[in-house]
């Protein structure tokens, strides 16, 4: 059970991340100073710092709330039994359109992962493990030998969280007037195209090919 003062610091903690969400989304995240956070959260500055090292720091606890929400509704759907590229394809239709409905706050989280601090980059890696959710997903296809031998599903799993980071940058930089969802699909139908085991791939084009001699 937590202390008096372990829960107050919680509550504080909470009251200057809802403090600090709430005016990314009205002043815009890079005219939003930690003093202007403080002052709404009741807090002196030292003391928000205290809590958060960095302004970009918020955003982390936002991304981890996210992908919470995002953990549990994929991990219920595996449980009942969904199939992992069906349940894969609806975490990546789900990150879409919350990316895009964010794109304000999670644009400048994106960012944290390619500070040129290494400190900070690790820190953004270790906050936000989008690869090892897409890793559960994919791990019945890996025990079943349905995903290649030859990469790990580690490797797997995070080129896939890879492709969402620079998918998002890329459309969030320069192209916003696209479905970003559209963007995303491809990307994940092409790298899940080569992540397949190359025997089922075969086994795939052998039975289509039969079926066109069939025809013929």
């Amino acid at each position: 059970m937590l202390s008096l003062r372990e829960r107050q610091k919680q509550r504080r903690r909470y009251r200057i991340f809802s403090t600090a969400i709430a005016l990314f989304r009205e002043k815009g995240f890079h005219e939003t100073t930690a003093t202007d956070i403080a002052k709404a959260s009741h807090v002196s500055r030292g003391t928000f710092f205290n809590y958060y090292a960095y302004k970009e720091a918020v955003l982390l606890d936002f991304g981890a709330q996210m992908l919470a929400e995002l953990r549990e509704g994929a991990m219920g759907e595996l449980a009942q039994g969904e199939p992992p590229l069906d349940v894969l394809q609806r975490l990546w239709e789900r990150l879409a359109e919350v990316s895009e409905r964010e794109r304000a706050l999670l644009s400048p989280l994106a960012y944290e992962f390619l500070n040129p601090d290494p400190e900070r980059a690790k820190v953004a890696f270790e906050a936000l493990l989008l690869g090892d959710l897409v890793a559960d997903i994919l791990r019945p296809l890996k025990l079943r030998k349905r995903l290649r031998e030859d990469m790990s599903l580690e490797r797997i799993s995070r080129s896939l969280a890879d492709v969402y980071l620079l998918s998002f940058l890329r459309w969030a930089a320069y192209v916003p007037g696209r479905s970003l969802r559209e963007e995303m699909m491809k990307f994940l139908d092409l790298l899940m195209e080569g992540a397949i085991s190359r025997e089922i791939r075969r086994t795939k084009i052998t039975r289509v090919s039969s079926a066109v001699r069939a025809e013929n």
